[in-house]
């Protein structure tokens, strides 16, 4: 799995989720949970992450949908 984004904005989250789920990409939305530890604070991001060989499909739709500039830059070498 791979970061495709890492934002607070629970609504862009919930906006991502579903363009990818109608693209057919399975996202996993990690630190949710979080919340708990930092007391429902909202300061800590949460990511989305998608399988490896679907992230740039991943990035193209998010691009494609005008949220592009909350992507996650790549990590080197990609």
């Amino acid at each position: 799995m791979e970061e495709l984004v890492r934002t607070n904005d629970v609504v862009l989250i919930s906006y991502i989720e579903a363009l990818l789920k109608e693209s057919g990409i399975e996202a996993l939305v990690v630190d949710q949970n979080m919340s708990v530890v930092e007391g429902s604070l909202g300061v800590l991001p949460r990511r989305i992450l998608v399988p490896g060989d679907v992230i740039d499909r991943a990035r193209s739709i998010l691009e494609s949908a005008g949220v592009g500039q909350e992507l996650e830059k790549p990590k080197r070498g990609r």
